[in-house]
């Protein structure tokens, strides 16, 4: 018997040690965001967080989380019926296409902005290396990073001054 907080509620499983963490998410406790994808921890889509790190939970066994802080895309946003503003900018970005990997490329962006608020090109591919887009919409993944680090970081874009030629003033 495993005793798990996922999402800040507490649960008791009945699964063997080495099970993954995966299957006790999707199977026991019936959370399905979380994706299988490869099995390997190879593409991304099983991506959890664990204590606040982004792991793999395909390959992570339930053994390992007990005790410890369980997060699904499920339990990502602050307020229950209220997108996070990851979340939120996939939207505003038209990130998704067939959607499948997108709840692991959001539960890496939200720990890579968590640990850096305002994160370069080369953080966010360094963060985001390891979750694979089959659509490959990898550059509108960076967008809406960039747009929710803004959001979150309260940073206004502002269009600089020689952008604005040709603009109506009205």
């Amino acid at each position: 018997m495993f005793k798990l907080t996922v999402n800040g509620t507490s649960y008791e499983v009945d699964v063997e040690a080495d099970t993954p963490l995966l299957w006790v998410i999707r199977e026991q406790l019936k959370l399905s965001g979380t994706k299988f994808g490869c099995g390997m921890a190879l593409c991304g889509a099983c991506t959890i967080h664990l204590d606040g790190n982004p792991i793999r939970s395909c390959t992570t066994p339930v053994s390992v989380a007990q005790g410890k802080a369980i997060t699904t895309i499920e339990g990502l946003a602050p307020v229950v019926d209220q997108p996070h503003p990851l979340q939120q900018a996939w939207i505003e970005e038209q990130v998704p296409q067939c959607g499948y990997c997108q709840s692991g490329q959001i539960m890496s962006a939200a720990a890579l902005l968590a640990r850096v608020p305002q994160p370069s090109d080369a953080d966010i591919d360094n963060a985001m290396q390891g979750n694979i887009c089959r659509c490959g919409t990898y550059g509108r993944i960076k967008k809406a990073i960039k747009s929710a680090s803004m959001k979150i970081s309260g940073v206004q874009h502002f269009i600089p001054e020689s952008s604005k030629e040709g603009q109506s003033h009205g």
